[in-house]
């Protein structure tokens, strides 16, 4: 428990001090944002922002999962793996941001190079979860609160990328507002916190009597060194958000939300709980969804269901102020957290668990 809570601490404190150095390190460097030509005409103001934020964010997570583990022990296949996946997508999002900077404009690499990116990474994700961490109880089948014994077999790989592409897509989509997607990324990983943590703490090697059918079929170290990644990573998103809130200092960029959907994508493979993912970030969901949607009714119909996607823009243009929508989808993103989160717990407690 202090190895996850030193992680969260030296996060939070690592992205609260340097994100300062790095606002001003790359507003001297040019790294300011570029705007959609098309966007709400209210964000023409954040031209020139600095942006890809999300280094500090990973350079965050980096020290805090290597602080807390040097200190207290235990690295994992697990933990390793989850950091992998959080670094390389935060690698592809890094270059699409540098392209747009030095490119000076808001389009980067093309739709081929970062799916090429992000599918090398979530193989390779995938390789070392069925090489290294499936002896951790990291399970190669579908799952969904926990394994539901229907195997993958070789579509493991095509269903990692699925995951891990599909979340990191999701949460870049939802980075339209200042705060709106380091905010419920927040909430997500305080669940897999959560998550973890109790898997560590109801392993099937702890409990015994009838509380046992209810177990989870982990190895502890494993889950523990989950935590912490998740916790390290939820701190360096707090520390950031401070100096990302309305009106934003800085933007996380592509850097940072595709690191962070890698990351979510990564968990919900590590911990077992891939499609509980769609309601934990159902927010993330929702954005990607309306996107989806525009684009069917716009190429099949002609028509636009949404003044503009993603949907937070729609909002935007129906004039509800900037900080309006990102707070009530914050209290969305909040909503979908605890249904999940209560999902989890009614299915340990339905199976004998006593809590």
């Amino acid at each position: 428990m202090i190895s996850i809570l030193v992680a969260a601490a030296v996060g939070l404190t690592v992205t609260l001090l340097g994100t300062p150095v790095a606002i001003r390190a790359f507003s001297i460097w040019g790294w300011g944002q570029r705007i959609r030509e098309d966007g709400p005409h209210t964000h023409l103001e954040k031209v020139g922002t600095p942006t890809m934020g999300g280094l500090v964010m990973l350079l965050a997570l980096v020290v805090a999962y290597v602080g807390a583990r040097a200190t207290f022990g235990g690295f994992t296949a697990a933990g390793l793996s989850c950091l992998f996946a959080a670094i390389g997508f935060g690698g592809v999002g890094f270059l699409d941001d540098l392209i747009k900077v030095r490119n000076g404009r808001s389009l980067g690499l093309s739709k081929s190079a970062k799916f090429l990116g992000t599918a090398i990474v979530s193989v390779v994700f995938g390789v070392l979860v069925v090489r290294f961490a499936v002896s951790g109880g990291t399970s190669t089948n579908l799952s969904f609160i926990r394994d539901t014994g229907v195997p993958l077999g070789i579509a493991y790989y095509a269903w990692t990328f699925a995951v891990l592409t599909s979340s990191s897509h999701a949460v870049n989509l939802t980075d339209g507002l200042d705060g709106l997607a380091s905010g419920s990324s927040i909430l997500v990983l305080s669940a897999f916190v959560f998550i973890a943590f109790w898997q560590f703490r109801h392993t099937c090697a702890v409990l015994t009597g009838p509380a046992a059918t209810a177990c989870y079929h982990v190895e502890k170290g494993a889950m523990l060194d989950t935590a912490i990644v998740a916790a390290g990573m939820m701190g360096a998103v707090t520390g950031f958000l401070w100096w990302n809130a309305a009106p934003a200092k800085i933007f996380m960029g592509d850097t940072g939300a595709l690191a962070l959907g890698g990351l979510f994508g990564a968990l919900a493979m590590v911990t077992n709980t891939q499609l509980l993912l769609v309601i934990l970030g159902g927010l993330f969901v929702i954005e990607a969804m309306s996107v989806i949607v525009q684009v069917i009714a716009f190429r099949g119909f002609g028509r636009r269901v949404f003044r503009m996607s993603p949907i937070h823009h729609h909002f935007e243009l129906i004039d509800w102020p900037e900080f309006t929508v990102i707070v009530r989808f914050w209290i969305i993103a909040g909503l979908c957290v605890a249904v999940g989160l209560g999902l989890f717990y009614y299915d340990f407690i339905a199976r004998g668990g006593l809590g």
